[in-house]
């Protein structure tokens, strides 16, 4: 949809409804593919499986790798991420989001079950808005959310 590129934050806004869903439902992978910019990458920071030598490794996926590992998770399971707050750095055709967010099975969940940040990368090409990276940790007892990005600017 034209309206999800327009802006940062109608494409930051898209990013979050493309995924977002109860349990049994089939995601838009197509309108989620349209936010991205060829060859971008969605990037987990994770526990790396079989590795004892470090706490934590990215995992560099294309949205196409992205969407095989997520899809039968998101739709076996309701998730529902929102942003709780925004950090925004801009300059020319590029943009820098810190988006801090909170995940939950439900809408109506008292408590997420999950929070993190998303380092989202942006590209402005003259008609629209691109993600070109978004690479994410989610918030643990050693690496808490910080403060200052539980506040939007």
């Amino acid at each position: 949809m034209a309206s999800d590129v327009e802006s940062i934050d109608a494409i930051i806004t898209a990013t979050y409804d493309v995924i977002s869903g109860p349990a049994g439902k089939k995601r838009d992978w197509d309108r989620m593919r349209s936010l991205f910019f060829p060859g971008s990458r969605l990037i987990p920071t994770a526990k790396e499986a079989g590795r004892d030598d470090v706490d934590l490794a990215p995992n560099i996926l294309d949205v196409n790798g992205f969407i095989a590992r997520a899809e039968p998770i998101l739709e076996k399971n309701g998730f529902y991420e929102t942003e709780i707050a925004r950090r925004v750095e801009h300059f020319g055709h590029l943009a820098h989001v810190w988006s801090t967010y909170e995940s939950r099975r439900d809408p109506s969940d008292a408590q997420p079950f999950m929070r993190g940040i998303n380092s989202i990368q942006l590209f402005h090409d003259g008609i629209r808005w691109w993600i070109v990276t978004i690479y994410w940790q989610h918030e643990s007892s050693v690496d808490p959310v910080p403060a200052k990005y539980l506040k939007s600017d």
